[in-house]
């Protein structure tokens, strides 16, 4: 049995931020499992730039911003294990991990942060209609194949959802000679942020198809052509709106999933919103000392605020250790999502244990557009925001005051919602 202070599964921006932290603040027992081959994550495929304007005050590629940190843990001499699958976490904070070289191995850690990130999800290719040929991709492993493989999936392509990745996936392709004749959402608006709807389809003349899913795809050995239609307010397809593309690659970019199993196996209570665990203002989940932080937590869409947030996890699953009292045992305050919000992260909070400035992260469920998001404690206003435009692509986010939350007697609900302008 190995025993460290902190153990951190996931090396990938969430990871990293964690563990750098971590250090800064005291601790030198830090161990990060990482299942790759390398640190840094999903970021050494995203080879666009873009990444680093609030951390660095700079844009950066992917790769380039996983390097800052990576740096950052050799000068800290973080320890860490390559090509190591966790194969458990119990809720007493034993690891279970295996690798080529050390086997199956346990380690007892003082605090757990889960930094796993997130996976895509596959459900936009389970109701489609025709056979499973060849040139079916998602849209993050045609990313791998392209940027780091260096194969091309396919010259004529057609994309179902509008994710962030699917939306840069659509510009990549066409920087690499590929025709992506359409970009069809089922949902009447879409998942991505809307400068990547402008960089990635309108200045390169690719249609994007709201409310519109796949209904066939033909081929038997790779995909010949791909069928879309438009959509009723159930989703269901409508007849006579079919229109046929040929092609010979389909792309899902179906949106992403926090990576929760091991969460599930420590006893991790899961929001049914976001997938990922609940927490409270120190991002610790229910059982004391596992924290969590990144995209397994819920899906971000800036990696600046992956990083920002992990920074906070490692600095309290420090003080944590320090303190050994759990954070579950001093009184929380639940906040409340409604009309329109849909959740938010930090899920609980606890305004005597709190920082002076607390993040609220959370996304809407429609657009919205010249509205007020009010922010309430128990029956008393605390802030009205005017925004132009809300959409469910965009994470939004508020900051609570310890020093307002304490002015409220007897304070026994937070309520975030969108109210008429």
């Amino acid at each position: 049995m190995l025993n460290y202070d902190i153990v951190i599964i996931g090396g990938g921006p969430a990871g990293l931020a964690a563990a750098i932290s971590a250090k800064d603040s005291g601790v030198d027992s830090i161990l990060i499992l990482e299942r790759d081959k390398e640190l840094g994550g999903i970021l050494n495929q995203c080879i666009h730039n873009g990444f680093g304007l609030h951390t660095f005050k700079e844009e950066l590629t992917g790769p380039e911003y996983a390097g800052r940190f990576i740096e950052q843990v050799y000068d800290r001499n973080i320890e860490y294990k390559l090509n190591t699958m966790v194969m458990d976490i119990s809720s007493d904070k034993v690891v279970t991990a295996m690798n080529r070289t050390d086997g199956m191995i346990q380690i007892q850690a003082k605090a757990v942060i889960l930094a796993m990130g997130c996976r895509e999800r596959s459900r936009g290719a389970l109701n489609i209609p025709g056979y499973r040929p060849a040139g079916i991709y998602s849209a993050g492993t045609a990313q791998r194949l392209v940027n780091r493989e260096g194969f091309m999936p396919g010259k004529e392509v057609v994309i179902l959802g509008s994710g962030d990745i699917g939306l840069i996936m659509a510009r990549r392709m066409t920087l690499e000679g590929a025709k992506v004749k359409v970009v069809a959402e089922l949902m009447p608006y879409s998942g991505g942020l809307k400068r990547n709807i402008v960089q990635c389809l309108e200045d390169f003349g690719i249609p994007l198809k709201l409310s519109h899913t796949v209904v066939d795809i033909e081929g038997r050995d790779r995909v010949k052509a791909v069928t879309i239609a438009k959509v009723d307010s159930n989703n269901k397809p409508i007849p006579g709106t079919e229109e046929r593309y040929e092609c010979d690659t389909l792309l899902l970019s179906c949106g992403l999933l926090p990576e929760n199993e091991l969460s599930k196996s420590a006893g991790v209570d899961l929001s049914m919103v976001t997938n990922g665990p609940v927490v409270n203002d120190s991002l610790e989940t229910n059982v004391p000392g596992i924290f969590a932080c990144g995209n397994v937590l819920h899906v971000h869409d800036l990696v600046d605020y992956v990083s920002e947030e992990a920074t906070t996890a490692g600095k309290n699953a420090s003080d944590y250790i320090r303190n050994t009292a759990s954070a579950s045992s001093d009184k929380q305050v639940k906040i409340n999502t409604e009309c329109g919000v849909r959740y938010s992260v930090p899920v609980f909070v606890r305004p005597d244990k709190m920082n002076d400035k607390l993040t609220v992260r959370f996304r809407v469920g429609n657009v919205y557009k010249n509205v007020n998001l009010c922010v309430y404690a128990n029956d008393t206003l605390l802030m009205k925001l005017p925004k132009k435009v809300m959409a469910p692509g965009e994470m939004e986010q508020v900051i609570l005051l310890k020093s307002k939350l304490n002015e409220i007697a007897d304070l026994n609900t937070i309520t975030i919602k969108i109210e008429e302008a």
